[in-house]
């Protein structure tokens, strides 16, 4: 018994051969595992990207009608003039009606817009309206009878009007505006002449003009203005 010899840890030629890899198996399992990793990461970063772009889009229309709904408010005081929210368009109605064949305003209608518009501007100034209101479309129109280019040069001569009438020297009963405001009518307002596009089922509400409201996009940029004389107005030639 002394003599027996014992072999601790002798490794066999079986053992000596087997290879030290993982299974191709394996390999493919831990290929799929990561494979499923990196598309949960890119779903989810996509997923993230879509409930932001919703989120903005949501937060953008609500601010918008809240815009509409203050001044639905401030021009709430002059009956006849009312907002469409759906056209985004403040409509004056019988307020703001032309002769036929005219681009001329009553001296009571100039009064009108020049106390109204001032309402808007102030609205343009708060946090929401320099956030959203891109600029406002002076939209003249005009009936059916006459050619379309007649039509659409009084039309367009409508819309001038309104501005001309907004930077006249006002009447002595009235309150001018500031240099601030008549510098707003000049960086916000643009003239649009609609010939008889969009004619009301009369002749007389066919000759009309509305202010539409022009809203950025999301992620829009205001544009600098340029630092022109806030006086430097010049005078109407119609």
């Amino acid at each position: 018994m002394l003599g027996t010899r014992v072999s601790l840890g002798k490794k066999t030629k079986e053992d000596g051969e087997r290879p030290f890899w993982i299974s191709f198996a394996d390999l493919m399992s831990a290929l799929m595992v990561l494979f499923l990793l990196v598309m949960s990461v890119a779903l989810l970063a996509v997923t993230k990207t879509i409930t932001e772009a919703e989120r903005k889009k949501v937060e953008r229309e609500q601010e918008v009608d809240q815009l509409l709904t203050q001044i639905a408010s401030a021009t709430k005081q002059f009956p006849g003039i009312s907002v469409d929210r759906n056209r985004n368009v403040i409509d004056f109605g019988d307020r703001a009606r032309f002769e036929s064949g005219s681009s001329q305003l009553s001296s009571e209608q100039s009064v009108l817009l020049r106390t109204v518009v001032p309402e808007v501007l102030e609205i343009a100034r708060n946090k929401l309206g320099k956030k959203w209101l891109k600029r406002i479309v002076v939209e003249g129109f005009a009936d059916k009878r006459g050619d379309y280019l007649l039509n659409l040069n009084l039309s367009l001569q409508r819309s001038q009007r309104v501005l001309c009438v907004l930077l006249d020297k006002p009447t002595v009963q009235e309150t001018p505006m500031t240099s601030t405001e008549l510098g707003q009518v000049r960086d916000l307002f643009l003239v649009g002449g609609y010939s008889f596009n969009s004619a009301k089922d009369s002749l007389e509400g066919s000759r009309r003009i509305e202010l539409r409201l022009e809203f950025f996009a999301i992620d829009d940029v205001r544009p600098a203005q340029n630092a022109a004389p806030a006086e430097n107005f010049g005078s109407c030639r119609i």
